[in-house]
């Protein structure tokens, strides 16, 4: 039958382009485990976000491995299959609300300095991290026990019907993600321009801060938009019934969730350098704040007041 057809092209892997990945992938995020966990010594914002996104991105690369045995053999869909497919399916949308939240606390120590002393703290962040994890988990368990009854092979769609579970995933799952990450983004890159900079050391700082939040967007965009822009094109052809596109959609698949899944080892790299310079301008900014408002205090001649406005 039609959907026969189409669920037998799935079978191919490219098992190549995940060996990069690991090769790259498990030393970055040991180190960056060890870094956040025994360099630095006190518990910030960025710290939890870092660790809960290194515990995302190390348990993906621990799915690979088996990702990659599974789709080359056609492994039945068993216990062992659920188990890592709930692994694989969690992890990637905790990368991506983790990155998220990191765009969101940046935004609230930037654009409200005095207020995110209020609104942040270590344990709100791990509180706000273990909420996902949790919901993640009780999404993704729920859902692959109940689709594991069917008969099937590991990872593998066996159906050309339309399944707005996807379309679900990637509208909540990412786009919604993506436009608070170029929000926060954008508003945290216009506060910093419109800041005045007391002196050299401060103007260098404000523009490796530009740099840092731009990269980490451009990553993320790149990274993860081709992937669900795939789920959505392939959402598209099965709703159309056009079973003729569906090798080159799922060829498109193959490969941008390769480019997905490379996020991991990129991680590493952006946030350890972004906590390093945000440590530093984070502690710099408040003051900068409070000197600016005296200053427009003083050529308004109001009466001085115990509170900044911002």
């Amino acid at each position: 039958m039609r959907s026969d057809t189409c669920a037998h092209l799935t079978a191919d892997t490219p098992l190549v382009m995940y060996i990069p990945v690991l090769i790259l992938g498990i030393p970055l995020n040991a180190i960056a485990l060890w870094v956040f966990c025994c360099k630095i010594k006190s518990w910030t914002e960025t710290k939890v976000y870092m660790i809960n996104l290194i515990m995302a991105d190390s348990s993906l690369l621990f799915t690979l491995p088996f990702l990659l045995y599974f789709t080359m053999y056609t492994h039945p869909i068993d216990r062992l299959c659920l188990t890592i497919q709930n692994i694989y399916f969690t992890n990637m949308p905790m990368s991506v609300f983790i990155i998220t939240l990191i765009a969101i606390d940046r935004y609230l120590a930037i654009k409200f300095p005095l207020k995110a002393k209020i609104l942040r703290s270590p344990l709100k962040s791990a509180s706000v991290c273990g909420f996902f994890w949790i919901a993640m988990l009780t999404y993704s368990i729920s859902y692959r026990t109940h689709r594991g009854n069917q008969n099937g092979f590991c990872f593998q769609k066996q159906s050309l019907l339309p399944k707005y579970s996807s379309l679900f995933y990637s509208i909540c799952g990412y786009f919604i993600p993506l436009g608070i990450v170029m929000f926060c983004s954008v508003q945290i890159i216009r506060c910093l321009k419109k800041k005045m900079a007391t002196g050299p050391h401060e103007t260098k700082l404000f523009q490796k801060a530009v740099q840092i939040v731009s990269v980490n967007l451009c990553v993320f965009a790149v990274c993860f938009s081709p992937f669900h822009i795939s789920l959505l094109l392939r959402f598209a052809v099965e709703t159309a019934g056009a079973c003729s596109l569906m090798p080159g959609v799922i060829t498109y698949i193959k490969v941008s969730a390769c480019l997905a899944n490379s996020n991991c080892c990129l991680d590493a790299f952006c946030y350890y350098f972004a906590a390093k310079e945000f440590s530093e301008f984070s502690s710099m900014f408040p003051k900068c704040i409070f000197i600016r408002s005296k200053m427009n205090q003083s050529k308004e001649s109001q009466p001085p007041t115990d509170q900044v406005m911002i």
